[in-house]
Protein backbone atom coordinates (compact mmCIF):
# COMPACT_ATOMS: atom_id res chain seq x y z
CA UNK A 1 0.00 0.00 0.00
CA UNK A 2 1.53 3.19 -0.76
CA UNK A 3 0.21 6.67 0.75
CA UNK A 4 0.24 10.08 -0.38
CA UNK A 5 2.27 12.32 1.66
CA UNK A 6 1.44 16.01 2.41
CA UNK A 7 3.63 19.11 1.41
CA UNK A 8 4.86 21.58 2.80
CA UNK A 9 3.01 23.32 -0.11
CA UNK A 10 -0.31 21.56 0.71
CA UNK A 11 0.30 22.90 4.43
CA UNK A 12 -0.29 25.90 3.65
CA UNK A 13 -3.18 25.42 1.59
CA UNK A 14 -4.74 23.69 5.17
CA UNK A 15 -3.82 26.36 6.48
CA UNK A 16 -5.29 29.03 4.50
CA UNK A 17 -8.65 27.17 4.74
CA UNK A 18 -8.66 27.31 8.96
CA UNK A 19 -7.57 30.56 8.47
CA UNK A 20 -10.73 31.83 7.04
CA UNK A 21 -12.82 29.27 8.89
CA UNK A 22 -13.13 26.87 6.33
CA UNK A 23 -14.70 23.26 7.91
CA UNK A 24 -12.49 20.91 7.30
CA UNK A 25 -14.67 18.22 5.86
CA UNK A 26 -14.80 21.09 2.49
CA UNK A 27 -10.94 21.44 2.95
CA UNK A 28 -10.59 17.65 2.91
CA UNK A 29 -12.71 17.23 -0.28
CA UNK A 30 -10.78 20.17 -2.23
CA UNK A 31 -7.37 19.01 -1.81
CA UNK A 32 -8.74 15.02 -2.34
CA UNK A 33 -7.23 14.08 1.27
CA UNK A 34 -9.42 11.88 3.90
CA UNK A 35 -10.75 14.19 6.69
CA UNK A 36 -9.40 12.49 9.55
CA UNK A 37 -5.76 13.84 7.67
CA UNK A 38 -6.74 17.44 7.88
CA UNK A 39 -8.89 17.33 10.53
CA UNK A 40 -4.99 15.84 12.42
CA UNK A 41 -3.62 19.62 11.16
CA UNK A 42 -6.63 21.52 12.21
CA UNK A 43 -5.94 20.27 15.94
CA UNK A 44 -2.49 20.94 16.10
CA UNK A 45 -3.60 24.58 14.61
CA UNK A 46 -6.05 25.07 17.16
CA UNK A 47 -3.76 24.01 19.82
CA UNK A 48 -1.73 27.22 19.08
CA UNK A 49 1.04 25.62 16.82
CA UNK A 50 2.76 26.92 13.60
CA UNK A 51 1.98 24.61 10.27
CA UNK A 52 6.12 24.91 10.27
CA UNK A 53 6.21 23.24 13.21
CA UNK A 54 3.89 20.51 12.28
CA UNK A 55 5.91 19.72 9.05
CA UNK A 56 9.08 19.38 11.89
CA UNK A 57 7.38 17.10 14.00
CA UNK A 58 6.26 15.34 10.60
CA UNK A 59 9.77 15.10 9.24
CA UNK A 60 11.22 13.73 12.68
CA UNK A 61 9.07 11.11 13.16
CA UNK A 62 8.71 10.02 9.86
CA UNK A 63 12.98 9.25 10.58
CA UNK A 64 12.19 7.29 13.05
CA UNK A 65 9.60 4.73 10.92
CA UNK A 66 10.89 1.73 9.06
CA UNK A 67 11.97 -1.41 9.64
CA UNK A 68 15.08 -0.72 11.82
CA UNK A 69 18.76 -2.49 9.82
CA UNK A 70 19.03 -6.16 10.93
CA UNK A 71 22.84 -6.15 12.62
CA UNK A 72 24.29 -9.87 12.54
CA UNK A 73 25.40 -11.16 15.89
CA UNK A 74 29.22 -11.06 16.77
CA UNK A 75 29.56 -15.55 15.84
CA UNK A 76 27.42 -15.33 12.99
CA UNK A 77 29.13 -12.27 11.63
CA UNK A 78 32.85 -13.50 12.15
CA UNK A 79 31.52 -16.85 10.11
CA UNK A 80 30.15 -15.00 7.46
CA UNK A 81 33.93 -13.26 6.82
CA UNK A 82 35.09 -17.19 7.11
CA UNK A 83 32.91 -18.18 4.47
CA UNK A 84 33.79 -15.28 2.35
CA UNK A 85 37.56 -15.28 2.59
CA UNK A 86 36.82 -19.40 1.06
CA UNK A 87 34.91 -17.66 -2.27
CA UNK A 88 31.21 -18.61 -0.48
CA UNK A 89 28.77 -15.71 -1.81
CA UNK A 90 25.64 -14.88 0.47
CA UNK A 91 23.36 -16.89 -1.73
CA UNK A 92 25.79 -20.00 -0.85
CA UNK A 93 26.08 -19.26 2.81
CA UNK A 94 22.09 -19.10 3.19
CA UNK A 95 21.90 -21.99 0.86
CA UNK A 96 24.05 -24.33 2.18
CA UNK A 97 22.57 -24.19 5.70
CA UNK A 98 25.95 -25.11 7.63
CA UNK A 99 24.48 -22.37 10.16
CA UNK A 100 21.72 -20.75 11.05
CA UNK A 101 21.83 -17.25 10.23
CA UNK A 102 19.29 -14.33 11.51
CA UNK A 103 18.32 -12.69 8.06
CA UNK A 104 17.61 -14.03 3.90
CA UNK A 105 20.03 -14.17 1.27
CA UNK A 106 19.04 -10.72 0.18
CA UNK A 107 19.15 -8.95 3.33
CA UNK A 108 22.71 -10.54 4.14
CA UNK A 109 23.69 -8.88 0.69
CA UNK A 110 22.14 -5.35 1.92
CA UNK A 111 23.87 -5.75 4.88
CA UNK A 112 27.40 -6.36 2.61
CA UNK A 113 26.91 -2.78 0.59
CA UNK A 114 26.38 -0.83 4.47
CA UNK A 115 28.24 -2.80 6.43
CA UNK A 116 32.01 -1.60 7.42
CA UNK A 117 32.85 -5.02 8.57
CA UNK A 118 32.13 -6.87 5.11
CA UNK A 119 33.71 -5.77 2.08
CA UNK A 120 30.99 -6.04 -1.00
CA UNK A 121 33.98 -6.01 -3.86
CA UNK A 122 35.36 -9.44 -1.91
CA UNK A 123 31.89 -10.66 -3.84
CA UNK A 124 32.75 -12.47 -7.53
CA UNK A 125 32.22 -10.11 -10.16
CA UNK A 126 31.88 -6.80 -7.34
CA UNK A 127 28.43 -6.05 -8.65
CA UNK A 128 30.10 -5.59 -12.19
CA UNK A 129 27.71 -7.01 -15.06
CA UNK A 130 27.28 -6.50 -18.66
CA UNK A 131 24.11 -5.06 -19.29
CA UNK A 132 21.06 -7.06 -20.53
CA UNK A 133 21.70 -7.05 -24.44
CA UNK A 134 25.54 -6.69 -24.51
CA UNK A 135 26.87 -8.31 -27.60
CA UNK A 136 30.79 -9.19 -27.73
CA UNK A 137 32.51 -7.32 -30.37
CA UNK A 138 35.72 -8.82 -29.90
CA UNK A 139 37.06 -10.28 -33.41
CA UNK A 140 38.01 -13.64 -34.14
CA UNK A 141 39.54 -15.19 -37.35
CA UNK A 142 36.59 -17.59 -37.57
CA UNK A 143 35.51 -20.75 -36.58
CA UNK A 144 38.13 -23.55 -36.74
CA UNK A 145 36.14 -26.39 -36.43
CA UNK A 146 32.81 -28.25 -36.58
CA UNK A 147 29.71 -26.21 -35.06
CA UNK A 148 28.26 -26.51 -31.75
CA UNK A 149 24.66 -27.22 -33.34
CA UNK A 150 26.50 -30.63 -34.25
CA UNK A 151 26.82 -31.14 -30.67
CA UNK A 152 23.45 -31.32 -30.36
CA UNK A 153 22.84 -33.45 -32.79
CA UNK A 154 25.65 -36.12 -32.00
CA UNK A 155 24.31 -35.91 -28.18
CA UNK A 156 20.91 -35.03 -28.00
CA UNK A 157 20.97 -35.14 -23.89
CA UNK A 158 23.86 -32.69 -24.18
CA UNK A 159 22.11 -30.41 -21.46
CA UNK A 160 21.83 -32.77 -19.20
CA UNK A 161 24.23 -35.53 -19.45
CA UNK A 162 27.66 -35.48 -17.35
CA UNK A 163 31.02 -35.59 -19.54
CA UNK A 164 31.21 -32.44 -21.83
CA UNK A 165 33.76 -29.76 -21.45
CA UNK A 166 34.16 -26.76 -22.21
CA UNK A 167 37.71 -24.83 -22.91
CA UNK A 168 39.69 -21.59 -22.97
CA UNK A 169 42.86 -20.03 -22.09
CA UNK A 170 43.33 -16.65 -19.80
CA UNK A 171 46.08 -14.79 -20.36
CA UNK A 172 48.45 -12.91 -17.96
CA UNK A 173 49.37 -9.07 -17.81
CA UNK A 174 50.72 -8.00 -21.08
CA UNK A 175 50.21 -11.51 -22.39
CA UNK A 176 52.75 -12.60 -20.63
CA UNK A 177 51.97 -16.57 -20.05
CA UNK A 178 48.83 -18.41 -19.84
CA UNK A 179 47.12 -21.24 -18.21
CA UNK A 180 44.15 -23.13 -20.07
CA UNK A 181 40.77 -23.60 -18.20
CA UNK A 182 38.29 -26.78 -18.79
CA UNK A 183 35.03 -26.96 -16.96
CA UNK A 184 32.68 -29.86 -17.13
CA UNK A 185 29.22 -28.46 -17.76
CA UNK A 186 26.79 -30.74 -15.37
CA UNK A 187 29.18 -30.66 -12.43
CA UNK A 188 30.44 -27.26 -13.32
CA UNK A 189 34.30 -29.27 -11.80
CA UNK A 190 37.20 -26.75 -13.13
CA UNK A 191 40.48 -28.18 -14.51
CA UNK A 192 43.17 -25.88 -14.78
CA UNK A 193 46.27 -26.69 -16.69
CA UNK A 194 49.74 -24.92 -16.36
CA UNK A 195 50.64 -24.04 -20.02
CA UNK A 196 52.49 -21.65 -19.22
CA UNK A 197 52.24 -20.37 -22.69
CA UNK A 198 49.48 -19.71 -24.92
CA UNK A 199 50.60 -21.35 -28.26
CA UNK A 200 48.74 -24.47 -29.80
CA UNK A 201 52.14 -26.34 -28.55
CA UNK A 202 51.67 -25.88 -25.19
CA UNK A 203 48.13 -26.30 -25.23
CA UNK A 204 48.22 -29.96 -26.96
CA UNK A 205 50.85 -31.02 -24.92
CA UNK A 206 48.89 -30.27 -21.72
CA UNK A 207 45.61 -31.11 -22.95
CA UNK A 208 47.05 -34.70 -24.32
CA UNK A 209 48.82 -35.47 -20.98
CA UNK A 210 45.62 -34.46 -19.29
CA UNK A 211 43.29 -36.85 -21.48
CA UNK A 212 46.15 -39.61 -21.31
CA UNK A 213 46.29 -39.30 -17.64
CA UNK A 214 41.92 -39.76 -17.61
CA UNK A 215 39.35 -43.14 -18.10
CA UNK A 216 39.36 -42.79 -21.85
CA UNK A 217 35.71 -41.95 -22.87
CA UNK A 218 34.99 -40.29 -19.38
CA UNK A 219 35.03 -36.98 -21.19
CA UNK A 220 32.58 -37.46 -24.35
CA UNK A 221 33.22 -33.65 -25.77
CA UNK A 222 35.02 -30.45 -25.65
CA UNK A 223 34.28 -26.88 -26.56
CA UNK A 224 36.70 -24.63 -27.65
CA UNK A 225 36.20 -21.13 -28.48
CA UNK A 226 37.68 -19.81 -31.89
CA UNK A 227 41.61 -19.06 -30.91
CA UNK A 228 44.42 -19.77 -33.03
CA UNK A 229 46.07 -21.90 -29.57
CA UNK A 230 43.29 -24.98 -30.57
CA UNK A 231 44.44 -25.21 -33.75
CA UNK A 232 45.60 -29.07 -32.72
CA UNK A 233 41.57 -30.17 -31.72
CA UNK A 234 42.18 -32.67 -34.43
CA UNK A 235 45.07 -34.16 -33.26
CA UNK A 236 43.38 -34.29 -29.61
CA UNK A 237 40.46 -35.70 -31.45
CA UNK A 238 41.87 -38.27 -33.26
CA UNK A 239 44.22 -39.51 -30.39
CA UNK A 240 41.57 -39.83 -27.57
CA UNK A 241 38.34 -40.67 -29.69
CA UNK A 242 36.62 -37.15 -28.45
CA UNK A 243 34.49 -34.63 -30.00
CA UNK A 244 35.54 -31.62 -30.33
CA UNK A 245 33.30 -28.74 -31.40
CA UNK A 246 33.85 -24.96 -31.67
CA UNK A 247 30.80 -21.68 -30.67
CA UNK A 248 30.13 -19.03 -33.20
CA UNK A 249 32.62 -16.34 -34.06
CA UNK A 250 31.65 -13.53 -30.86
CA UNK A 251 29.37 -15.68 -29.15
CA UNK A 252 30.92 -16.43 -25.93
CA UNK A 253 27.29 -17.02 -24.81
CA UNK A 254 27.39 -20.02 -26.22
CA UNK A 255 29.89 -21.34 -23.86
CA UNK A 256 28.55 -18.94 -20.74
CA UNK A 257 29.57 -21.62 -17.98
CA UNK A 258 33.71 -21.38 -19.13
CA UNK A 259 33.41 -17.53 -19.06
CA UNK A 260 31.93 -17.52 -16.02
CA UNK A 261 34.08 -19.32 -14.07
CA UNK A 262 37.09 -17.45 -15.95
CA UNK A 263 36.13 -14.85 -13.91
CA UNK A 264 35.73 -16.23 -10.73
CA UNK A 265 39.03 -17.60 -11.21
CA UNK A 266 40.69 -14.33 -12.08
CA UNK A 267 39.29 -12.96 -8.38
CA UNK A 268 40.70 -16.80 -7.18
CA UNK A 269 44.29 -15.75 -7.80
CA UNK A 270 44.86 -15.70 -11.31
CA UNK A 271 44.36 -11.80 -11.49
CA UNK A 272 44.57 -9.68 -14.64
CA UNK A 273 47.75 -8.00 -13.46
CA UNK A 274 49.91 -11.44 -12.87
CA UNK A 275 52.56 -12.64 -15.22
CA UNK A 276 51.19 -16.49 -15.88
CA UNK A 277 54.31 -17.57 -17.72
CA UNK A 278 56.03 -18.61 -14.31
CA UNK A 279 53.61 -19.99 -12.43
CA UNK A 280 54.22 -23.29 -10.36
CA UNK A 281 52.04 -26.24 -10.80
CA UNK A 282 51.43 -26.43 -6.97
CA UNK A 283 49.70 -22.75 -7.38
CA UNK A 284 47.72 -23.58 -10.11
CA UNK A 285 45.99 -26.70 -8.65
CA UNK A 286 45.46 -24.70 -5.41
CA UNK A 287 43.68 -22.07 -7.51
CA UNK A 288 41.03 -25.29 -9.13
CA UNK A 289 40.74 -26.66 -5.75
CA UNK A 290 39.47 -23.39 -3.60
CA UNK A 291 37.31 -23.25 -6.77
CA UNK A 292 35.91 -26.79 -6.77
CA UNK A 293 35.27 -27.02 -2.72
CA UNK A 294 32.89 -23.68 -3.13
CA UNK A 295 28.89 -25.12 -2.74
CA UNK A 296 27.19 -23.89 -6.01
CA UNK A 297 23.18 -22.91 -5.77
CA UNK A 298 23.03 -24.73 -9.36
CA UNK A 299 24.26 -27.75 -7.78
CA UNK A 300 21.83 -27.97 -4.77
CA UNK A 301 24.69 -26.55 -2.73
CA UNK A 302 27.04 -29.23 -2.97
CA UNK A 303 30.37 -28.63 -3.88
CA UNK A 304 31.76 -29.10 -7.76
CA UNK A 305 33.85 -31.88 -6.62
CA UNK A 306 31.01 -33.73 -4.48
CA UNK A 307 28.71 -33.53 -7.46
CA UNK A 308 32.19 -34.77 -9.72
CA UNK A 309 32.58 -38.01 -7.51
CA UNK A 310 29.15 -38.88 -7.70
CA UNK A 311 29.73 -39.74 -11.51
CA UNK A 312 33.16 -41.58 -11.31
CA UNK A 313 32.57 -45.40 -10.59
CA UNK A 314 34.65 -47.97 -8.65
CA UNK A 315 35.75 -49.22 -12.60
CA UNK A 316 36.97 -45.38 -13.46
CA UNK A 317 38.90 -45.52 -10.37
CA UNK A 318 40.95 -49.09 -10.93
CA UNK A 319 41.85 -46.89 -14.09
CA UNK A 320 43.65 -44.08 -12.29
Amino acid sequence: MTYNHLTISELSFIQNFWNQGIKAYKAAKALKYSAETIYRVYRFLDAGNSITEYYETYKANKAKAGRKPIILPDDELEYVKEKVALGWTPDTIIGRNERSISCSMRTLYRIFKRSKDLDVTSLPMKGKRHPNGYVERRGKAGRLGRAITERYKDYPNYNDEFSHLEADTIQGKKHKGAVMTLVERSTKATIILNTHHKTDKAIFEKLDALLSATPKHLFKSITFDNGKEFSKRRDIANKHDINTYFADVGAPNQRALNEHTNGLLRKDGLGKDMDLSDLSTDYVQQVASHRNNIPRKSLGYKTPLEVFMQYITDEHLSLF
